[in-house]
C-alpha cells in the first residue's frame, strides 16, 4: 500500500501547484481532486469525510488543511506518515484524523514542490521539512497552529463526550484483555444498556412536545 501512495508520478502529469507563486495551499480545485480519492461522495482534499472530521451541527470541530497542518507538524520534527495521523487526532481530542487518501497525496505534492522531503529506513518512510519549507512558512505565518484552532472552534460538548468516550474504551480493553469470563459477560450487558440509553437519550428530542 505505501508503494503504490508514493509511487513516482507519471511524467506527463499537469503540477498545477508548482504553479501557483508559490503557495501550494492555492491549488485549484481540479488538482485536489488529482490528489484525493473520491469515495462515497468526496473523499480526501476535496470532499468531506466522517473519518477525517465532525460533520454538522454549529460549532462542530471543522476539517484542517491537511498540508498546513503536514508543514507545522514537520516544523517541530520528522515524522512517518501515520504518526502524523496519530499526532493530529491527538492535538484536536478525535475531532480530526485526516484519512491515508487526504494525508499521503498532501505529502506527496509537497515533496514535488520540494517543501518536504522523505527518506525511506526500515521499511518506513520519515518526511523532514526542507529549507524551502521553512522559507515558505516564514512567508506564510499563522497565528496559531491548525489544530489550535479546531479546538477552540469546537463544541465543548462535543470534546467532552470524546474524551469520556475514550475513557471508556479504555477500562473496556482493560476488561478485555484483564477480565474473567464473567466480568466480560456483565461489561457486555452494559455496554449494550449504554448504547440503549443513548439512543433513548436521543428519542427524548424527536418526541412531540405537550401541550
Amino acid at each position: 500500500m505505501r508503494n503504490r501512495e508514493f509511487a513516482p508520478a507519471p511524467q506527463g502529469r499537469d503540477r498545477n501547484a508548482e504553479n501557483v507563486e508559490g503557495n501550494p495551499f492555492e491549488a485549484r480545485s481540479s488538482e485536489r481532486r488529482r490528489h484525493g480519492p473520491r469515495h462515497g461522495g468526496g473523499r480526501g482534499e476535496g470532499g468531506r469525510d466522517r473519518k477525517d472530521f465532525a460533520r454538522g451541527g454549529r460549532g462542530r470541530g471543522r476539517r484542517g488543511d491537511v498540508r498546513v497542518a503536514i508543514l507545522a507538524l514537520l516544523e517541530e520534527r520528522p515524522m512517518h506518515g501515520y504518526e502524523m495521523m496519530l499526532e493530529l487526532a491527538e492535538r484536536t481530542h478525535g475531532l480530526w484524523r485526516p484519512s491515508p487518501g487526504s494525508l499521503y497525496p498532501a505529502l506527496q505534492m509537497l515533496e514535488d514542490q520540494g517543501l518536504v522531503r522523505s527518506e525511506t529506513a526500515d521499511g518506513r518512510r520519515q518526511f523532514t521539512l526542507t529549507d524551502e519549507g521553512r522559507e515558505h512558512l516564514k512567508a506564510h505565518p499563522h497565528t496559531s497552529a491548525p489544530w489550535e484552532t479546531m479546538v477552540r472552534q469546537a463544541d465543548p460538548g462535543d470534546l467532552v463526550l470524546r474524551e469520556d468516550l475514550r475513557h471508556v474504551t479504555v477500562a473496556v480493553h482493560q476488561v478485555a484483555e484483564a477480565g474473567t469470563a464473567e466480568q466480560k459477560t456483565k461489561a457486555d450487558v452494559l455496554l449494550k444498556e449504554l448504547r440503549r440509553q443513548m439512543y433513548l437519550l436521543l428519542a427524548e428530542s424527536l418526541a412531540p412536545s405537550e401541550g
